[in-house]
């Protein structure tokens, strides 16, 4: 049976709240948890909102604060920490890779020497941004929510002329709400994405709690992305609708266990089944003593455990055949005890 592999990202995100001991320590707490990498974003405030620009009500909500570009500006990371980042997931052995939201974002992180980019929901419709990040032909991860099935299209036909192919590319299904309610999850369009994309479908989960994740892995989902956080109730935008290690490690080890419950769909025994069935399934048996030479009838003849005779299907082919030897009542009945042997 196939266990297929799910790649977990842990989204740290702007989590660190602009402070690099906090940051480098959600590199560790994401490898304790069983993820496959953990993400940060990659900005400056002046390349991504002009001043005075609004927050979003849950970040108004979570921060206090209405300017965007105030709230952005505070949780930026240098060149030089994500350099300490890097190093310090190269080091203990996770990997580290950020959402890039500007031109020189991308260039600094393959300079940095990422394996991949995520571009965020909210840059899809960023033509000059996507191209750019496909450009640079490695894998790349392409956040969905907010967007019609017209706009992913258009999305992917960009990176399609910009590198000629969708090879490594991944397209993950979103909710931009946070937290975002349970109702407005549509786990379903996973399905309808990866059979209308031709591409690599995830998931990435605003939802609360650990549940909305492994129910996509259960409809198709081969990556995830959550948001981790070192306490869910810290000043921030995205905390609150972040799960906290214990949590996270927890969802891990839930998406892993299913991964490996789905196998390959190929409805077949397993060897432990297998085992079973010899003694779980039934076979001809002998319901009166019958002497060598003896015509066999129905009425000589029962179904019984254990699976290591005749099969009860070949039961009504056993009739009329001549017994070769005694046999005792109770005996598990075997075709070379009969003249002519099994039937051609």
């Amino acid at each position: 049976m196939v266990n297929r592999h799910v790649f977990v990202i842990a989204e740290a995100g702007v989590n660190h709240n602009g402070d690099l001991g906090m940051a480098m320590q959600l590199c560790e707490e994401a490898l304790d948890a069983g993820a496959d990498a953990v993400k940060f974003q990659t900005f400056r405030a002046e390349d991504l909102v002009v001043p005075g620009a609004p927050t979003a009500q849950y970040q108004e909500r979570q921060t206090g604060s209405t300017d965007q570009f105030a709230m952005l500006r505070s949780l930026e990371l240098s060149r030089s920490q994500h350099q300490k980042l890097k190093a310090h997931c190269d080091k203990i052995g996770i990997e580290f890779f950020s959402t890039p939201f500007s031109v020189d974002a991308v260039d600094m992180l393959v300079d940095l020497g990422v394996k991949r980019l995520k571009m965020s929901s909210g840059e899809l419709t960023h033509r000059a941004l996507v191209e750019h990040a496909a450009k640079q032909r490695m894998p790349l991860i392409i956040s969905t929510g907010m967007a019609t099935m017209d706009e992913i299209h258009e999305a992917l036909q960009w990176i399609r002329g910009a590198r000629g192919d969708l090879e490594g590319v991944t397209v993950l299904h979103c909710t931009s709400a946070y937290p975002a309610p349970d109702e407005s999850l549509n786990l379903e369009a996973i399905r309808t994405m990866a059979r209308d994309l031709g591409v690599q479908v995830g998931y990435s989960d605003h939802s609360l709690g650990i549940e909305a994740s492994i129910a996509a892995v259960c409809v198709g989902a081969t990556l995830i992305e959550k948001h981790l956080t070192l306490d869910s109730a810290l000043p921030g935008p995205d905390h609150s609708a972040s799960l906290e290690p214990g949590e996270f490690k927890r969802m891990v080890d839930g998406i892993r266990r299913v991964s490996a419950m789905l196998g390959d769909g190929v409805k077949v025994p397993t060897a432990q089944e297998r085992d079973t069935a010899r003694v779980a399934r039934r076979s001809v048996a002998a319901a009166v003593d019958i002497a060598a030479g003896t015509k066999v009838t129905e009425a000589m003849l029962m179904c019984r455990r254990p699976a290591t005779g005749i099969a009860p299907r070949e039961l009504p082919l056993l009739v009329g055949h001549v017994a070769r030897e005694p046999i005792a009542k109770n005996s598990v009945l075997q075709w070379d005890q009969f003249e002519g042997g099994a039937p051609k």
